[in-house]
């Protein structure tokens, strides 16, 4: 019903950039009302990071990330991006992009029990 396709991840060093990308398809045209981007280290529950609405493009970060990582999307093209600056070798982890078709509140785009589809998840490895 719904697919997210994620790409952009990789290998960098300690304060390196990458930019992940997420694009949506669907079969009906169900209004988006905002996406997210959450990670999943080894061992660890999965985090949220950012998410971004789309009608408005507020933004919302994760304390962790904020002011290194910025969310930006193309409404046209149904994709999400997520720009990572200033990594570090604790933001290694798997991230996984999701969408939110329901109209979730501000507080619940932060949990990942809200959302009922999610990308394949893309690899970000951070070394010191």
């Amino acid at each position: 019903q719904v697919q997210l396709v994620e790409s952009g991840g990789g290998s960098v060093q300690d304060g390196g950039s990458l930019r992940l990308s997420c694009a949506a398809s669907r079969r009906r045209a169900s209004p988006i009302y905002a996406m997210s981007w959450f990670r999943q280290a080894p061992g660890k529950e999965r985090e949220f990071v950012s998410a971004i609405t789309w009608r408005g493009g507020i933004e919302y970060y994760s304390e962790s990330v904020e002011g290194r990582f910025t969310i930006a999307r193309d409404s046209a093209k149904n994709t999400v991006y997520l720009q990572l600056d200033g990594l570090k070798p604790e933001d290694t982890a798997v991230y996984y992009c999701t969408i939110d078709l329901r109209g979730l509140s501000r507080e619940a785009l932060r949990g990942p029990s809200g959302y009922n589809f999610w990308g394949q998840g893309t690899q970000v490895t951070v070394s010191a």
